[in-house]
C-alpha cells in the first residue's frame, strides 16, 4: 500500500531533505508540499493524506495550531450534522525537544527532531505502516479511527495549553553547580553556557567552571529560565545574554563567541539557525 504523504514546513531546506529521504522509500508518495499553516489546513482538506510531516514551528498558525484547526473543522461539521472528514496520521517535526517530548507523550504518531535522521525517519514510517496495516485488518480502510485519533491530538493540545505553573515546578533563582569538593549555589544569570560531554554536564561562570548534577540537557533547562536560556546546539545550552558575538561560518552556518574566560566558541545547529535569526533579526 503506497502512503500518500504531504510535507509542510517554511523551511526550503527542511522540505528538500525530508523529500529527498521519503523518495528513497518504495510505498510513500510525497502529493504534495506546504509551507505554512494555512497551506496546511487547505492541503489537507484537499488531499485527505494517509501522513503529514508536519512542523512545529511556523509563523502564523503553527503545527498545533494547524490540529486544532482540524478538530474544529469536524466538529462544526458534526453541530451541523455532516461527516466528519479524516484525519491523517502526523509526524511531527522540530528543532525542540521539549515539543517532541510532549507530541510523543500523547502517543502522536511520532515526531522527528531536525536535522533529520534517515534511521529515525524509517523509524516513523515504520510506526505509521503498523498502524495503517492494523486499522486495515479491522476493516477501518487504513485510518484510525476518528474517536482516537482525536482523542490523541485532543490530549496533546491539552497539554500544550495548560498553564505553566501546572506543568512544571518553577525555575530556582540559583542552580546548584558542584567545583571540585564544593556545591556552589549560582545565580542563573551568571552562567554562560552548559554543554554535556559523554554524559557530564560542564557549566561555565565568567569566574568558574563546574559540574551539574543533571542527567541530560534536557533536565538541566527544566530548572532554567526559558527566556534567558536556548539548546544552541543537542550538545550545548547559552544564556543568550552573554553572547559576545554571533561568527558566520562554513555554508551559511553560525558560532557564538560567548563572554566566558576563554571566549568559547560554541556551533549553532543548522536545526536553531532560524531561531538564532529570530533572536537577533539577521
Amino acid at each position: 500500500m503506497t502512503i500518500s504523504t504531504l510535507i509542510i514546513d517554511d523551511e526550503q531546506l527542511a522540505r528538500d531533505e525530508l523529500q529527498y529521504l521519503l523518495d528513497s522509500v518504495g510505498d510513500v508518495e510525497v502529493i504534495a508540499q506546504g509551507t505554512n499553516g494555512i497551506e496546511a489546513v487547505n492541503l489537507i482538506e484537499e488531499h485527505q493524506p494517509d501522513l503529514v510531516f508536519l512542523d512545529v514551528q511556523m509563523p502564523g498558525l503553527d503545527g498545533f495550531a494547524v490540529i486544532q484547526r482540524l478538530m474544529d473543522r469536524n466538529q462544526s461539521n458534526r453541530q451541523a450534522g455532516k461527516e466528519a472528514e479524516p484525519l491523517p496520521q502526523i509526524v511531527f517535526a522540530t528543532a525542540y525537544d521539549q515539543y517532541a517530548v510532549r507530541a510523543f507523550d500523547v502517543n502522536a504518531v511520532d515526531y522527528l527532531l531536525k536535522p533529520f535522521d534517515r534511521t529515525r525517519v524509517l523509524q516513523a514510517l515504520e510506526r505509521v505502516r503498523g498502524r495503517l496495516a492494523g486499522n486495515a485488518q479491522d476493516g477501518l480502510g487504513g485510518t484510525l479511527p476518528e474517536s482516537q485519533i482525536e482523542s490523541q491530538f485532543g490530549a496533546l493540545l491539552r497539554l500544550l495549553n495548560r498553564p505553566q505553573g501546572a506543568s512544571r515546578t518553577p525555575q530556582p533563582a540559583k542552580l546548584i553547580v558542584q567545583a571540585q569538593s564544593r556545591l556552589l549555589l549560582v545565580d542563573q544569570a551568571d552562567i554562560c553556557y552548559a554543554a554535556i560531554d559523554e554524559g557530564v554536564i560542564r557549566v561555565v561562570t565568567q569566574t568558574f567552571e563546574g559540574h551539574s548534577k543533571c542527567r541530560t540537557l534536557d533536565e538541566l533547562l527544566d530548572l532554567l529560565e526559558p527566556a534567558m536560556f536556548w539548546r544552541a546546539h543537542r550538545g550545548f545550552v547559552v544564556n543568550i545574554n552573554h553572547i559576545r558575538e554571533v561568527v558566520p561560518w562554513f555554508k551559511s552556518s553560525y558560532q557564538l563567541r560567548m563572554n566566558d574566560k576563554r571566549q568559547t566558541e560554541i556551533p549553532v545547529s543548522r536545526a536553531q539557525t532560524k531561531r538564532l535569526r529570530e533572536l537577533f533579526n539577521l
